[in-house]
């Protein structure tokens, strides 16, 4: 359960490299979080992860999990939930794909569509599912401005990032009373490995920022969060540009 502060005493990461995945991780065991558990696909990579929330004093585990193999998708994350109850499930994985290569080669598109939408959708629905026959819990679900308006630069990561947005929210309002909650994160562009040698957007943040606003949207309850939170502001009046307009503009 959580304690006084709203701080989760339990973790899972879907997406145990993930820097914001970990920089959430790092901030909470900071604070009371005590047991972590990181799914991804086991490598030295996810293995020094572990050690390094272990030196700040949790209790780590790692579970073997492919988003692209939603079908072990059951039997790897009901391992988690065997082991006890789960106070907060953050769902970070995700690939940026490479919009040029990606729209020559179809099946590299669809596996962008497949990581970031539909390896989410069977994860998120297990999830769910266990959070809801505990009776409490929180999901968190990293999905991105770009997912809000689709744009010339990456139309299919940002196409599956709204799906994802949109799947979020419609979950969102089906496990509404059931002491479940969910909340759909919205950063910018974030400065990590995934953008490395990409030009620099307006409002850059980095992985320390996204989880920051975790930590202040769990307390708060919230159901969507946006960071930095300028940029619900700026992508509410990009929403309603004339599509004539928002084509030509340097997105």
């Amino acid at each position: 359960m959580k304690d006084a502060f709203g701080t989760p005493q339990s973790l899972l990461v879907l997406g145990g490299t993930s820097e914001i995945g970990l920089a959430t991780a790092r901030r909470l065991v900071a604070r009371r979080t005590r047991t972590v558990w990181l799914a991804g696909r086991l490598s030295p990579t996810l293995e020094k992860a572990a050690s390094g929330l272990r030196e700040l004093g949790a209790d780590v585990r790692t579970v073997a999990f492919d988003a692209l193999d939603p079908e072990a998708h059951e039997e790897s994350l009901g391992k988690v939930f065997a082991e006890g109850d789960i106070d907060m499930v953050l769902l970070a994985f995700g690939v940026l794909g490479d919009q040029a290569r990606d729209e020559d080669d179809p099946l590299a598109a669809v596996r962008v569509a497949q990581t970031n939408y539909t390896g989410a959708v069977s994860a998120g629905l297990i999830c769910a599912r266990a959070l809801q026959s505990q009776g409490h819990g929180s999901l968190v679900v990293l999905s991105s401005v770009a997912g809000e308006r689709a744009r010339r630069s990456n139309f299919i990561y940002g196409s599956s990032k709204a799906g994802l947005d949109a799947f979020s929210q419609g979950l969102g309002d089906a496990l509404y009373g059931t002491g479940v909650h969910v909340m759909v994160v919205r950063p910018g562009f974030v400065r990590s490995k995934m953008t490395a040698g990409l030009e620099e957007a307006p409002m850059a943040t980095t992985p320390e920022a996204v989880a920051e606003a975790i930590e202040t949207g769990l307390r708060r309850r919230s159901e969507t969060v946006w960071v930095p939170g300028a940029l619900r502001v700026v992508m509410s009046a990009l929403r309603h540009v004339p599509r004539q307009v928002f084509r030509r503009l340097p997105l």
